[in-house]
């Protein structure tokens, strides 16, 4: 992963992609994981997102991974609370009640270390990565987190009219990464108001991965 990329983004608070609300994708779908409170919801390349918040204030325990360290010192910040860190293995583990982040390369992040997963809420990391690392990525998490259920959200668009991240990602690609591991239901899309950044139309896709 480019390291200093995200890095410098984080260090100028160019931060554009983080959203100054909870995603409303999480709030009106999130019920489709049918989860229970106490559950587990891994988020990775979390970012400092208000989503864990969300998480947390309707009772699940959050596991998270993220890439760069300033973004998990302001979400603890926002959150109002001390973590406690430590090392695991080549990543570092920030961890409080019902929380566990791993800060480092989320492909240094093991099942062990992880620990046991009920879901996953992927809203900004598939987007987030070139094509030739999204096989990886797609892989290693399944394998992470024992094929855990996922909600996933997606762009689709012209990706010749606007560099990523966020990335163009077909419901061809996302039926190639895990089409051989879950049963895939695309429950929503809509239009991007005033398209991708402004920049271009484009469509935002809400998949329920359960399961086959």
């Amino acid at each position: 992963m480019d390291t200093s990329f995200w890095l410098q983004k984080w260090e100028k608070n160019d931060i554009r992609f983080h959203e100054s609300e909870v995603n409303p994708i999480l709030v009106n779908y999130f019920k489709e994981l049918s989860l229970v409170k106490g559950n587990r919801v891994f988020v990775p390349l979390c970012g400092k997102t208000l989503d864990i918040a969300w998480l947390l204030s309707h009772g699940y325990h959050v596991a998270g991974a993220e890439l760069i360290e300033i973004a998990i010192e302001q979400l603890f910040m926002e959150l109002e609370v001390e973590p406690k860190i430590s090392a695991a293995g080549k990543v570092k583990h920030y961890s409080a009640t019902n929380i566990d982040l791993y800060v480092g390369d989320i492909f240094n992040v093991s099942s062990k270390m992880l620990g046991p997963v009920d879901a996953i809420y992927d809203r900004a990391a598939l987007v987030a990565l070139p094509e030739k690392m999204r096989h990886r990525y797609t892989a290693h998490l399944t394998e992470i987190t024992a094929k855990a259920p996922q909600l996933l959200i997606s762009y689709e668009y012209d990706q010749s009219l606007m560099t990523g991240p966020p990335f163009s990602i077909s419901n061809e690609e996302v039926n190639q990464h895990y089409g051989d591991k879950y049963d895939l239901t695309l429950i929503a899309s809509a239009d991007v108001p005033g398209g991708l950044k402004g920049k271009c139309a484009a469509k935002e896709n809400v998949w329920l991965l359960q399961r086959g």
